[in-house]
């Protein structure tokens, strides 16, 4: 009888991606994957590490599972991700619940280490970073037409306020040749939306070709036939240059959406958080997008409260969120991470004036985002079908505009069946303030 396993994957899609990756080898190595926790012979929760809430969610997550222990089956529980790597043994010194903690590194021999687990053998593994396979097949997790596609991993940027760089190393691109073969098998499977992530996907090819070759990669991405959209997180501002923009502008398949985190605007506080540019460079950058990319939607985080901020600083942020009018934009705290140059930095900011000013950004934000969404208003536009709401009694999706997960959603009403995965045309009748409103309608003519 084959034992059961139940993933719970936490954080960003970098993570998702690897978790993917070692449902994969679990099912090839024999073993029976379970969605019920309280069925499982054993419980892997891949964690996030990133920030202090992350942290938190995950330790919640961990003592929640272990009540299986006493309620279900639940033999082992296994922690992996960035907090099993940043922390390592810590954890099971500080969360005796844990069974074993899987650095990173040790991924590719998950389902061996589960077995061990489960059979009583628990003993923590890490292996080098540069260990964790970045190639192999995955089992999606999500919906089977939309996918994320991770190009690289690890980071060299050292931003003050991060510890990826510590967590995963320095970065580690992917040859061209791999990502596109990844991603025509994802296209044979059903995938149609592609989703490119990296920690730093501007940053793609420089250590393996000697310069950046993000550009190049979308292209020979847009080749594979069964892909209909093709989108890119995480591209950092001071690498995107023209060709970039260029080659979105020109490929279809590629939405003219680009997520781009500026952290600030204060051209001080970008110094001190070991980033370039400042209000006048990153209002140059916007526009210039803007003008070779006609149409596109952006998306960028901002960070209030990083030490040091003044109320001089921080309404010169307010004012470039105001000015900027960002079709899609997040907004968080600073966190004082352990481990990182800025949580050593004087004049750390109080707790409430850093949520204050967040709290101040998101209500602009909420007035630019709905008066975007009015704006499209008579319009339509092609979306991806997620599903059906039998509550209101009607489906929703994606525009191009929307991200799975981070962005909002098109609702839509329709005279006839549609199939979930497929794209529709809608016309829009109404707007919320993160979400469209509307029915679907034929494709529009040129």
């Amino acid at each position: 009888m084959a034992y059961k396993v139940s993933v719970v994957s936490l954080g960003c899609p970098k993570n998702q991606v690897d978790a993917e990756m070692m449902l994969a080898s679990l099912l090839s190595a024999g073993f029976e994957l379970s969605v019920v926790e309280a069925e499982a012979d054993a419980i892997i929760i891949n964690t996030c590490g990133f920030i202090e809430s992350a942290k938190a969610e995950a330790i919640e997550n961990i003592l929640e599972c272990a009540a299986y222990k006493k309620d279900g089956k639940l033999k082992a529980l296994i922690v992996t991700g960035c907090l099993a790597e940043r922390y390592k043994d810590d954890v099971t010194e500080e969360i005796p619940e844990v069974d074993m903690v899987v650095g990173i590194g040790s991924n590719s021999n998950i389902a061996e280490l589960v077995k061990n687990a489960i059979e009583g053998n628990c003993k923590n593994s890490y292996g080098p970073k540069e260990d964790l396979n970045l190639n192999g097949d995955r089992l999606l997790g999500g919906y089977p037409f939309s996918a994320y596609i991770k190009i690289s991993d690890g980071c060299n940027n050292c931003c003050t306020y991060c510890a990826i760089p510590k967590i995963r190393g320095k970065m580690r691109s992917r040859k061209i040749e791999d990502v596109v073969k990844e991603a025509e098998k994802l296209a044979n499977e059903g995938v149609t939306e592609l989703i490119v992530v990296a920690q730093d996907t501007t940053a793609y090819g420089e250590d393996i070709y000697g310069k950046p070759m993000l550009a190049d990669l979308l292209r020979e991405l847009c080749k594979v036939e069964k892909l209909h959209w093709i989108r890119t997180l995480y591209t950092y501002p001071e690498k995107i240059d023209d060709e970039l923009l260029e080659t979105i502008a020109s490929e279809k398949k590629l939405v003219p959406y680009l997520d781009i985190p500026l952290q600030h605007a204060d051209g001080e506080i970008l110094k001190r958080m070991n980033r370039k540019g400042n209000k006048e460079s990153l209002t140059a950058l916007i526009n210039r997008i803007r003008e070779k990319v006609p149409g596109i939607t952006i998306r960028t985080t901002f960070i209030t409260g990083f030490p040091g901020e003044t109320d001089e600083q921080f309404c010169s942020l307010h004012e470039f969120v105001k000015e900027m009018r960002f079709d899609r934009l997040g907004c968080f705290t600073y966190s004082a991470e352990e481990d990182t140059a800025a949580a050593l930095f004087e004049n750390q900011v109080d707790e409430q004036v850093k949520a204050r000013r967040m709290e101040l950004i998101m209500e602009d934000q909420s007035y630019i985002a709905g008066e975007k969404n009015e704006e499209k208003i008579g319009s339509v536009i092609e979306v991806l079908i997620e599903g059906w709401d039998d509550y209101i009694k009607c489906y929703f999706g994606r525009s191009y505009g929307d991200a799975p997960e981070i962005d909002g959603k098109v609702f839509f009403t329709s005279d006839k069946p549609l199939v979930i995965g497929e794209y529709a045309y809608v016309l829009v009748n109404d707007s919320l303030e993160y979400d469209l409103l509307g029915e679907r309608t034929d494709e529009p003519t040129e």
